[in-house]
């Protein structure tokens, strides 16, 4: 009788509740009270319970474990708030966030962090792409998904996504654009020398096997090609010693992302040679950072291959699918665009057989990017 008023006196006391509380209420009572009859439907309306209380607690934040390379470059800072932006509480989840700053074990020590977190999905940005199937296996015996981005692993497929862009691809884009400009302006390409990405690196790897295969094909001569570790001050010190070393020799450099660029610009600047439109030296760059594009519209840069920096709601989709039991793709590249200085000169390019739009940059171009 107790019992029974204090029901009563809890329905009238709820009678603003929604439904599926009144539903959640009367579950747990039947459980309560089969269990008092030692009855076998006790077991099934207690089960039934915890699956109410399952459905209950799935509001809790999704948490997700992510070991970035560093924050070397513009590009890196782009990709860092682009996770952090999706991977918040307004949307649901918890970010634990390691900046590993270039240092290949302290991202190792990071991802097995994250497993005794018992995150429940891990990304990762490679520092490198070797040395990685140890612990990518110990994600996989943790039952922890693991997503790359950006940059790949090549001794491990323990991995259930990868999301980024097409290195080679973009390598040989900057070789066909360089090709169809020199042609298109009457020059001819005396010299090239290049500025490396951080070795080792799957940036690094692809963007230098592409270019160089595009001028194996045309026969160029590529002078020397040397890491500047993605960072202005890398890329000036590098073209320090190239204008002392290949004075009068060269009238290409590449670049390997913007921030190397910028370096290279003060190093010429300080040599006294002049690149970009109308200048000695035609300088190519990738990312295509805001900074990047507004030195392409100046024409300090001739040509800026994007790698797009925003994975981070690419990855959300991933997870979305892997919490919904969907099967997911296992590679995706995200879209990019290759930039240029001059509207008047080329408009289209072709790579392996496939005719590729150029983007000539504007204000509204500069405005919308990263």
């Amino acid at each position: 009788m107790l019992a029974l008023a204090m029901v009563a006196s809890l329905a009238a006391c709820s009678s603003s509740s929604s439904s599926s509380s009144d539903t959640t209420a009367a579950e747990t009572e039947a459980a309560t009270t089969a269990a008092e009859d030692g009855s076998e439907e006790a077991t099934e309306a207690a089960d039934e319970t915890e699956a109410a209380d399952s459905t209950a607690s799935d509001g809790e934040l999704i948490t997700v474990g992510f070991a970035q390379v560093g924050h070397e470059s513009d590009w890196r800072t782009a990709s860092t708030q682009s996770c952090q932006d999706v991977f918040c509480e307004e949307n649901g989840y918890e970010l634990v966030f390691v900046d590993c700053d270039q240092d290949s074990a302290a991202q190792l020590d990071a991802v097995r962090n994250f497993i005794e977190q018992d995150v429940d999905y891990i990304i990762i940005d490679p520092i490198v792409s070797t040395g990685w199937d140890t612990v990518l296996t110990e994600c996989e015996e943790a039952g922890i998904p693991v997503i790359v981005i950006d940059r790949t692993i090549d001794d491990s497929d323990n991995y259930t996504a990868w999301v980024g862009s097409d290195f080679t691809a973009e390598g040989y884009a900057a070789g066909e654009w360089l090709n169809a400009y020199a042609e298109a302006k009457g020059i001819e390409i005396s010299g090239i020398l290049v500025i490396e990405g951080t070795t080792g690196s799957s940036t690094q790897l692809g963007r230098t096997e592409g270019f160089e295969e595009i001028a194996e094909n045309y026969g160029w001569t590529i002078l020397d090609s040397q890491d500047g570790d993605f960072t202005e001050a890398g890329g000036q010190e590098v073209m320090e010693s190239y204008c002392q070393s290949y004075s009068g020799q060269f009238n290409v450099v590449v670049c390997q992302n913007d921030n190397e660029a910028f370096g290279a610009m003060t190093a010429m600047d300080a040599a006294g040679i002049s690149y970009g439109v109308d200048g000695d030296v035609i300088l190519i760059s990738f990312d295509a950072c805001t900074a990047g594009l507004e030195y392409v519209q100046a024409g300090s840069i001739n040509a800026d291959f994007e790698c797009n920096p925003l994975a981070a709601p690419f990855v959300a989709e991933i997870i979305e699918a892997l919490e919904a039991g969907e099967e997911v793709e296992s590679t995706v590249y995200m879209t990019e665009h290759w930039y240029v200085a001059e509207e008047d000169v080329l408009t289209t390019i072709t790579v392996n057989g496939e005719e590729q739009e150029l983007t000539y940059v504007t204000d509204e171009i500069i405005e919308e990017q990263y």
